[in-house]
């Protein structure tokens, strides 16, 4: 079968379409017939080498949507079930960019039955992590989030889901992006050409990667969640710093495609590319600017 690897770390070019065998299912996996799978700034940064990779060949990829093909002992899916799920790790020997991929079962949840394949595709890595930063962040309803890069593919999603919550959310992010914020649940829209207001919020989920910036908005004793394990700034004022390392969550997953199922959550898709042109998907990803996740087809 054929797979987007990279062999070096580098730009776009490095991507390969490789040809290699086709997975086969261990106990509590499962082999998935890929119909899709998204392409995330995490990709971007394995395929450059920020997770060390040099010297050996590893496929891209982490999110999918597609059906079962085969089960391993113990897999509690059956061959036809549609499903979408996150392949997470970052030496993975095969990623989802692939005709076929093998997923632990309990990475799998069955996909939204509103969305296609493409649509369900963009949905587990950002939905995952704007789940597990409001786990992190531990608010209470009614209390106030700030949300950083908010129009972006994991921002927009924490909106959402802290609307559904019942917290009070603030977006920040383009002026351009304000009405689709408003609409997804935001109470209130900053503009990031704005300067922030202090001492305002009880917790930030800093999608956008400001860092210390987004401290000074924090009330005294709030917490800050961000979204790149170890790019968190230092304590001050009693604040409390956590960092998201997603996970595979195929329960956690499931509520989210109910949640998707519901409209509490918009899946946005940019562009397709057939898994041949992934190095062109790749050059688009860098050129930067987009509303919705590029996802690969094989």
């Amino acid at each position: 079968m054929r797979a987007a690897t990279v062999s070096r770390s580098g730009g776009p070019e490095a991507v390969e379409i490789t040809k290699v065998p086709v997975p086969v299912p261990g106990p509590g996996q499962a082999r998935i017939k890929v119909a899709a799978a998204a392409l995330n700034p995490v990709d971007a940064a394995m395929r450059a080498g920020v997770f060390g990779s040099a010297g050996e060949r590893i496929g891209l990829g982490w999110d999918v949507a597609g059906t079962v093909e085969s089960v391993g002992p113990g897999a509690p899916w059956s061959s036809g079930d549609r499903v979408m799920g996150l392949a997470t790790g970052h030496r993975t020997p095969l990623g989802t960019h692939a005709e076929y991929a093998v997923l632990d079962a309990d990475a799998l949840a069955p996909a939204p039955r509103t969305l296609d394949d493409t649509h369900a595709a963009a949905l587990p890595l950002n939905a995952l992590s704007a789940a597990q930063a409001l786990d992190l962040a531990a608010l209470q309803p009614g209390d106030s989030l700030l949300v950083t890069g908010a129009a972006g593919g994991v921002g927009a999603h924490t909106v959402e889901l802290a609307h559904h919550r019942g917290l009070k959310v603030t977006a920040l992010a383009s002026a351009r992006d304000e009405q689709f914020l408003r609409a997804r649940g935001a109470d209130h829209f900053l503009s990031r050409d704005e300067p922030l207001p202090a001492a305002t919020y009880d917790g930030v989920v800093d999608a956008a990667l400001l860092g210390g910036r987004a401290l000074a908005p924090l009330r005294d004793g709030g917490t800050y969640v961000g979204v790149w394990p170890g790019q968190e700034p230092a304590p001050e004022r009693g604040v409390r710093i956590a960092a998201l390392d997603v996970r595979a969550d195929g329960a956690q997953l499931a509520e989210l495609s109910r949640l998707a199922d519901q409209g509490v959550l918009l899946a946005r898709v940019t562009r397709t590319f057939p898994l041949t042109d992934a190095a062109a998907a790749h050059a688009r990803l860098a050129e930067g600017g987009l509303r919705g996740r590029l996802v690969i087809v094989p």
